[in-house]
């Protein structure tokens, strides 16, 4: 439907003997001085410091030799990738050395498994249809285990990232029904013997070879198109709500495993494209009247083409579903590229704003707040030949962008993805209760009872458990009056504002929370049903003003005896 592959992902072993790479950068006078530094991946998935990085196939040099401490490489695995091309063994091994040669720059591997359009039977648009052939899915999901046995050979962290925009063919054309066919069980691959023949068997089987396999270090990752619900909802349909949106594409993504399931296990992240293409390229080729240049002010209303829209979308996403981000093949462009198809040549290939938006002026600040809507990585690369790439995308000062640009990103820190309290969340936008302010009793919170009586997400004195909510994640219990949660804010629009808190109690009478902004009181909420802890409840306070800016919110306790999960503050006039 979007996206086409280069014809250098096709076959990456012809390219590596008959091309000649992009030039080989940082071996100059000119070549940044940036030391490479230690990351940290938790077993969980999460790194401690914003992944950055680019597209580049194995045996090619261009990041290694560029000078800068790049920590995060990704290429395809079309099919065909399991051996090579016909230039090895039928095992895998292709894979395994691109995730050991990313190790050795010191860079997470990241693939992007993109096999099921180079099956037989068609192309996009037959997505759904060879779902349901036996013989292809034997042989295809036989790859996957491979590709699983590989990443467990590695033994360290590797980011998988499954089928780009094929999940949103398959919500389009099943009509989403996850319970539509497709040949799971019917194989007879063993790690498939317990899962339904349906759509939602399709998504489970990744899981269930990678438990079966046990290649915990590998991260599952799905891929969210952010035109799966039918609109288009950052280049045309850009004044649509997005949560409606959000909401229906997550209902069909959910019993695929996004959610809890019969496997046991989840997928452990999401992944986006903010484009296929360079912006100016569907300008001036296509013809779309600007619908793919996005605002790059933040300023920009999140009901408008802009990149505030699209990370609102990741946060909401992030919200729902409690998975973090790989935010990939983001377009090389940039505002001195010359407009013209890329050859090769200094300058070749079609402008864009994304890099500069986050790795020029303000780029870190924009980098940080994409982080703290729930991104764990950047990652750079053309979707097809032609378009922009590094290593001729020559800058006004008369260096390549993305190289200087980079160095520049890791010399100043880059972005650390901090624990939970210890960044400000942005405003609007929505305050997960277990994510008070860092600095312990009396600071983040006050709590009258000695340790975690839910026993996750955090280790201090707030009882916090799982919730069966909408979107899942967790809940704050076990309240009683007098006690409060804190929590750093920064707001980017003054105005009037309509804030909810979402409650449950299973006690009767009366249950009431405060909100006070920097110490003045600013709405109370008060719900009186007792139908159950887990049986959530909306309760909206508007004309609540606030004033741009950074300031401390605190939810306080007036009474005890309900749940609290989160507290969403939208905008709603100056």
């Amino acid at each position: 439907m979007r996206r086409i592959v280069l014809a250098s992902l096709a076959f990456p072993a012809l390219l590596l003997v008959a091309c000649q790479e992009p030039p080989t950068a940082g071996t100059g006078s000119d070549a940044p001085d940036v030391a490479y530094s230690a990351l940290t991946v938790s077993a969980a998935g999460q790194p401690d410091k914003l992944l950055l990085g680019l597209f580049e196939n194995p045996g090619q040099t261009w990041m290694k030799n560029s000078g800068v401490p790049w920590n995060a490489r990704y290429c395809y695995l079309t099919k065909g990738w399991v051996n090579n091309w016909g230039w090895s063994a039928y095992d895998g091994s292709w894979a395994l050395n691109f995730m050991q040669e990313s190790d050795g720059m010191g860079a997470v591997p990241v693939v992007e498994f993109y096999q099921m359009n180079g099956e037989a039977g068609g192309g996009e648009s037959q997505f759904w249809a060879k779902t349901q052939n036996t013989a292809t899915m034997k042989g295809y999901f036989g790859d996957f285990k491979l590709l699983m046995q590989r990443a467990k050979d590695f033994g360290k962290p590797v980011y998988v990232e499954l089928e780009a925009d094929g999940y949103g063919f398959l919500e389009g054309q099943t009509g989403n029904n996850p319970n539509a066919a497709a040949a799971v069980a019917s194989t007879g691959l063993p790690e498939l013997s317990a899962l339904p023949n349906t759509v939602a068997g399709w998504g489970m089987a990744f899981l269930a070879i990678k438990k079966a396999v046990g290649a915990n270090n590998a991260f599952l990752c799905m891929h969210v198109s952010a035109w799966a619900s039918g609109k288009d909802l950052f280049n045309y349909d850009y004044t649509a709500s997005l949560q409606p949106e959000i909401d229906k594409v997550y209902a069909f993504l959910s019993p695929l495993g996004l959610a809890s399931n019969a496997t046991g296990i989840a997928y452990d992240g999401l992944v986006s494209d903010p484009s296929d293409r360079d912006a100016d390229y569907y300008r001036l080729v296509q013809n779309d009247g600007g619908a793919h240049w996005w605002d790059t002010s933040s300023t920009a209303s999140i009901s408008s083409r802009s990149l505030n829209r699209y990370r609102e979308w990741l946060r909401l996403w992030n919200s729902k579903s409690g998975k973090r981000w790989l935010v990939w093949q983001i377009p090389l462009g940039n505002s001195n590229h010359l407009d013209v198809n890329n050859n090769g040549g200094a300058r070749e290939g079609y402008k864009d704003n994304r890099p500069e938006y986050f790795l020029g002026t303000n780029g870190l600040a924009h980098a940080k707040a994409f982080a703290d809507a729930g991104v764990t990585a950047l990652l750079f690369g053309a979707g097809m030949g032609g378009m922009s790439t590094f290593g001729n995308d020559i800058y006004t000062d008369g260096k390549s962008f993305i190289q200087s640009r980079g160095a520049a990103f890791f010399a100043a820190g880059g972005v650390t993805i901090g624990t939970p309290g210890s960044t400000r969340i942005a405003l609007p936008g929505r305050i997960q209760g277990e994510d008070y302010k860092v600095g312990g009793e009396g600071v983040g919170y006050h709590d009258l009872t000695a340790g975690n009586s839910g026993g996750k997400y955090r280790t201090d004195n707030v009882d916090i458990e799982t919730t069966t909510d909408a979107g899942g994640g967790y809940n704050v219990g076990w309240i009683d009056a007098g006690e409060w949660l804190a929590y750093d804010v920064s707001v980017s629009q003054a105005g009037s504002y309509s804030l909810t808190l979402r409650m449950a109690s299973a006690v009767s009478g009366t249950k009431t929370a405060t909100l006070s902004v920097d110490g003045s009181q600013a709405a109370a909420f008060s719900i009186t049903d007792a139908s159950g802890w887990q049986s959530w409840k909306s309760v909206t306070v508007t004309g609540v003003r606030l004033t741009a800016g950074n300031h401390t919110l605190r939810i306080s306790m007036a009474t005890g005896g309900f749940n609290v999960n989160w507290l969403d503050a939208a905008y709603v006039s100056p």
